[in-house]
C-alpha cells in the first residue's frame, strides 16, 4: 500500500496587514491547530518551497500566521493561492481506536463476507457521523461508526471489514 508523502492541511488565502504576514484557510480542527506545525512545505503547480512559521493567531474566523523571510506585503501576496503541507510524523501519534483521515485515504473496504466493495476516497463529516466515500464498480457512502458498520481496521494489511451490504 503507498502512503501519501504529504498531508494537506491548508491553503494561503491571503494577505493580513503590511508585515508580510498571511490569511490561511485552514483543514484542521480545530482551524487555530494548523500554527502548531512547523515547518510547512509551500506547493503551488511545480513549484515547492520549505518555511518556517514564526507567529501566528487566530483572528477573527481567519488564521493568520507571519513566516520566516517573508517581511513585506508584496512578498505575502506572492503566496496566495499556495497550498500548505506537512509531513505525517509531524502529526502527534492517533490514540488507540482513532484515525486520521489521511491514514484511512487509500484503503481497501471489504464486507464481513469478503466482498471487495472499493477504496476510501474521502471522507465527509455530516453532523451526525463521519462517512467513508469508497469507490469501486460504483461510489459507496458508509458510515464512519467503529463496531457497527465499521468491524476492523488493519493498517498493516491495508485493509477496512465492513458490515454493509454490497447491494447499497
Amino acid at each position: 500500500m503507498s502512503k501519501q508523502q504529504h498531508i494537506n492541511i491548508g491553503k494561503i488565502s491571503g494577505v493580513f496587514g503590511v508585515k508580510g504576514w498571511i490569511k490561511v484557510f485552514s483543514f484542521t480542527d480545530p482551524r487555530g491547530n494548523i500554527l502548531n506545525y512547523s515547518p510547512w512545505l509551500l506547493k503551488k503547480d511545480s513549484e515547492t518551497r520549505v518555511v518556517t512559521v514564526i507567529d501566528g493567531h487566530l483572528q477573527g474566523k481567519a488564521v493568520v500566521a507571519q513566516l520566516d523571510s517573508i517581511d513585506d506585503r508584496n512578498q505575502a501576496a506572492g503566496l496566495m493561492g499556495w497550498d500548505i503541507f506537512i509531513m505525517p510524523e509531524q502529526l502527534p501519534k492517533a490514540a488507540e481506536g482513532e484515525y486520521y483521515w489521511s491514514d484511512l485515504i487509500g484503503l481497501h473496504v471489504e464486507t464481513t463476507l469478503g466482498v471487495q466493495l472499493g477504496v476510501v476516497d474521502s471522507l465527509l463529516e455530516t453532523g451526525a457521523n463521519d462517512v467513508l466515500i469508497v469507490k469501486g464498480e460504483r461510489e459507496r457512502v458508509i458510515p464512519f461508526l467503529q463496531k457497527q458498520t465499521i468491524m476492523n481496521i488493519d493498517m498493516d494489511a491495508g485493509k477496512i471489514i465492513v458490515d454493509w451490504d454490497p447491494e447499497f
